[in-house]
């Protein structure tokens, strides 16, 4: 069990409340009952300070730099991050300032930056041994609109159920919750289930449908069982992308539709096999383009701004490493959405139609077929991309080559001056060449898919992982403000503990030990009134938690955490991702050349000797 070092403030909702905290009979208990305080509020937008220049010629590349200083980082008790060892003990939220923090290499730079915005480290990642960083786009630079764009992809998927698939025309009708489902969830396709569990992978919350399933049938369907369900494919799905939202919220809506309506869905389609119709609507919408053209029109409906995305390329670039982009998009529609993340003049919605973003990279490959691109053993072939016109040249491993009747290779042209090179397909052998990398753990890898990003780049290949995750910002941000109900959750769940022992001690001693009639009463009375306590703490306790659960969110509750335990979700962060933050401008905020240092590990026996 990971705890955070005991200056970062998140970890305080571990701590015991001192033992006046008590609960009387005759109260009604309530979060609000817990705890007063008024809600953090949020605000976004990042200044345009960038670099000052400076000549840096010790680095590999002649570039301004102002980030080759070592950081001395520690958490702070106020949920900032600070560059020296002085405790700050006030918290500092989005709007304690008027804007939020400048890139790291700014001089308007200042030691604090929010807790929405840190980088968490699972696994100590020196940056000065990196010397390439890569980036996935989609969901990762590109940062999709739930609202526009998964509202898009659900639209598109029902049409195609409808017109291809054969569903009923009623399905037009439906609308899309986009806030609904939360990612981590896994998806009962034999059964119609959508589960969300520990990790141990214990169900915890399980709904049929849009239907709450009681806690007997959860135990009755997952619990009973003398050999533990991996919860993998093929019976199950996991909803662990942000783009798999829509689809699973459809796949709720269908089950519900074939249990009130079960003769008009079509012939044989249980719930697996509506599941399976799901993917392959969402699969034609990928392949006939209906998504990615109408993003191509207008990015701004469904990219969000980052303005803080180039500086960090500058950055990165200006301390010596290398940089690299590894998408599934193809070239087209990679260069729409590069051109709007990197366009100088943020007022303007339209992308340029240039090829300007190519400076901040060395080498571009689309295509890439993710995850499959991570295995050196997949054959794929690689071709280079004439951006101009998106024309595919053949090489021979990366390597220009002649083409048949001449002798010399064609190279594309380089209408900018920058050394950045365009492929498309390929495999991980052909990155590493092309960058000259000759380990692999000097590569850093950020994405926003645990599975198609990190998992297989951390597992297969050693690269050092940093994942993506959006919902991150508002979850601390909330963690932060409801601390103290989680310490005083915690204290009645020890009080309830210390009565059952004291009602376990009072049954034995009826039982089995010799007491006259007048023991024997007092201690039957005690029983009693040690039963109506246990009961009434055990209700405030589930109560309680319950209202913090529907605080992080009605349904699904807090995503990295589900009752006491980390989630499935946040467990798999934990296995394999070495850091991870709340969006991918985030690495601006901190310096090139960072150490960055997990928290200690805690185990249970440790928590009372330490005082934690």
């Amino acid at each position: 069990m990971r705890i955070p070092k005991r200056s970062l403030s998140i970890s305080l909702c571990f701590s015991l409340l001192p033992p006046e905290f008590s609960l009387s009979s005759s109260s009604s208990f309530s979060l609000s009952s817990l705890s007063s305080f008024s809600r953090i509020r949020l605000c976004s937008g990042f200044p345009s300070s960038l670099v000052s220049p400076v000549d840096h010629s010790s680095h590999k590349r002649t570039r301004i730099h102002r980030g080759n200083n070592q950081l001395n980082s520690s958490h702070a008790m106020d949920g900032t991050v600070t560059e020296d060892n002085k405790p700050k003990f006030q918290h500092i939220s989005h709007c304690d300032v008027d804007k939020d923090p400048s890139i790291w290499s700014s001089p308007a730079h200042t030691d604090k930056i929010p807790i929405g915005k840190q980088i968490f480290c699972n696994r100590s990642l020196n940056m000065k041994n990196i010397v390439a960083v890569g980036f996935d786009m989609d969901y990762t630079l590109a940062q999709y609109k739930p609202e526009t764009f998964e509202s898009l992809a659900y639209e598109g998927t029902i049409k195609k159920l409808v017109h291809d698939l054969g569903y009923p025309p009623e399905l037009l009708e439906w609308s899309f919750d986009w806030k609904y489902m939360v990612r981590g969830l896994v998806l009962d396709k034999k059964r119609g289930n959508i589960l969300k569990m520990d990790r141990h992978k214990y169900v915890k919350v399980a709904y049929h449908g849009f239907r709450e399933m009681s806690k007997e049938e959860k135990v009755g369907t997952y619990g009973n069982t003398l050999i533990r369900d991996s919860f993998d494919e093929p019976d199950y799905a996991l909803i662990d992308t942000l783009f798999s939202l829509a689809e699973a919220y459809l796949f709720a809506q269908l089950v519900d539709y074939k249990d009130h309506n079960p003769g008009k869905v079509p012939a044989r389609a249980d719930y697996a096999r509506m599941y399976k119709d799901v993917r392959a609507a969402v699969d034609l919408c990928h392949r006939d383009g209906t998504l990615k053209q109408m993003v191509a029109k207008d990015p701004q409906r469904y990219i969000n701004d980052d303005t803080s995305i180039v500086p960090m390329f500058k950055m990165l670039r200006d301390s010596g490493r290398s940089t690299f982009l590894v998408t599934n998009s193809l070239w087209d529609y990679t260069n729409i959405v590069m051109n709007f993340l990197c366009r100088t003049n943020i007022g303007n919605g339209n992308p340029a139609s240039g090829f300007e973003w190519l400076q901040y990279f060395d080498v571009v490959i689309t295509g890439s077929a993710k995850p499959g691109f991570f295995h050196e053993e997949n054959r794929a072939n690689i071709f280079e991309v004439v951006p101009e016109s998106g024309m595919l040249i053949n090489t021979d491993n990366g390597t220009p080559m002649p083409q048949v009747g001449s002798t010399i290779p064609i190279f594309p042209s380089k209408g900018l001056n920058n050394a950045c090179r365009v492929f498309q397909g390929g495999n991980v052998a052909h990155l590493h060449k092309l960058l000259s990398i000759e380990s692999s753990s000097q590569v850093l890898y950020v994405g926003d898919h645990i599975y198609g990003d990190i998992l297989r780049s951390k597992k297969v290949l050693g690269w050092r992982t940093m994942l993506v995750v959006p919902e991150l910002e508002s979850e601390v941000e909330l963690l932060w403000e409801l601390r103290d109900i989680r310490k005083q959750l915690r204290s009645l769940r020890n009080k309830r503990d210390h009565i059952e022992d004291k009602l376990h001690h009072a049954k034995w001693s009826l039982k089995f030990e010799d007491l006259n009639a007048d023991q024997k009463e007092k201690l039957q009375f005690e029983r009693g009134n040690l039963e109506s306590q246990r009961e009434e703490v055990r209700f405030a306790h589930q109560q309680a938690q319950r209202e913090l659960h529907q605080k992080f969110h009605k349904v699904w509750g807090q995503l990295m955490k589900t009752g006491y335990q980390n989630s499935r979700f946040a467990h798999q962060v934990e296995r394999f991702a070495c850091l991870y933050t709340s969006q991918v401008s985030n690495l601006s905020l901190y310096s090139p050349d960072k150490y960055y240092r997990p928290s200690e590990d805690f185990m249970p026996h440790e928590f009372d000797i330490l005082g934690l």
